[in-house]
């Protein structure tokens, strides 16, 4: 189909969003100019908005838009439990687990050679430093149970050891109230790795 030229430039550009394929942004498109223009200059002010004030915090590298985000600042938080998860999105699903009161770092990615991804770029120095200051005493690892995930653990509790620092990791296994039968083999796997004694 021959678009006029901004038309397949807002397709082109709604495509750059994860799990948006041609027709989702075709259809998004068509939405936002027949039906909501004002809905579309909404999201473009927002946009522009947050492209040019949020950065990274500068202890836990979370996204905000002030030099330590509100979860460093908080004084609810306790300074000796710090969760390393993967992703600002891996941030907001421990929040809302609620289970959780210490703080974080957040590594926006894991390990992967192939990909160039190596500790610079996962800000290990900035998380050395961190706990170089000595009020970590617990470095729960949260990363994904993927193998670069797992990878990343690996190297990162390492580190932890090294620094005097108790490394843990997130268990992984059957969900609550899940039933075993509709459990995939790899999880019951890790669930059966990760057992613990009943009393």
């Amino acid at each position: 189909m021959n678009y006029s030229p901004a038309l397949a430039q807002l397709i082109a550009a709604l495509r750059r969003l994860p799990g948006v394929g041609p027709k989702s942004a075709q259809r998004m498109a068509f939405h936002l100019l027949e039906r909501d223009r004002e809905g579309a200059l909404d999201i473009s002010r927002s946009l522009a908005q947050a492209v040019a004030t949020i950065g990274q915090c500068r202890r836990c590298r979370m996204l905000s838009d002030a030099e330590l985000c509100p979860i460093c600042t908080s004084t609810q938080r306790d300074p000796a439990l710090l969760c390393v998860v993967e992703s600002p999105a891996d941030v907001v699903a421990v929040e809302q687990s609620g289970g959780f009161r210490g703080r974080y770092f957040v590594l926006m990615g894991h390990l992967s050679p192939l990909d160039g991804v190596g500790p610079a770029e996962l800000g290990v120095g900035q998380l050395e430093t961190l706990l170089a200051e000595g009020s970590v005493r617990e470095m729960i690892l949260a990363t994904n149970p993927t193998v670069e995930g797992d990878a990343t653990a690996h190297f990162l509790g390492e580190l932890a050891t090294r620094r005097g620092v108790r490394a843990t990791r997130i268990a992984h296994g059957v969900p609550v109230g899940g039933e075993l039968e509709y459990v995939d083999g790899g999880t019951l796997a890790h669930a059966l790795a990760g057992r613990q004694l009943l009393v």
